[in-house]
């Protein structure tokens, strides 16, 4: 799955390979051993998340969504994601 982005320890990736398993738009993000998917808009989806690193998640994605909305429909078509500049 690659790494689209990553900040303050975060890792955030786009699994293209997955699309077709999975209707809503959405991507992972990495933080230890802690791992939550998280719709475009920021919000936790699925998993565990420690509340502090969700917050830069939320904030990142809503500074990006319409990157990460970019990223899924090229994933939706098979093409390969590009990367999204980090929280600063």
């Amino acid at each position: 799955m690659p790494t689209i982005s990553m900040f303050y320890g975060v890792l955030i990736k786009m699994n293209w390979k997955d699309v077709g398993q999975h209707n809503q738009p959405h991507f992972h993000a990495f933080y230890g051993e802690h791992e939550a998917s998280f719709s475009l808009d920021g919000e936790i989806l699925a998993g565990e998340f420690p509340k502090r690193q969700a917050v830069f998640v939320k904030a990142w994605a809503l500074l990006h969504e319409d990157d990460l909305r970019a990223n899924w429909t090229l994933a939706v078509n098979g093409e390969e994601t590009f990367r999204i500049e980090p929280l600063k």
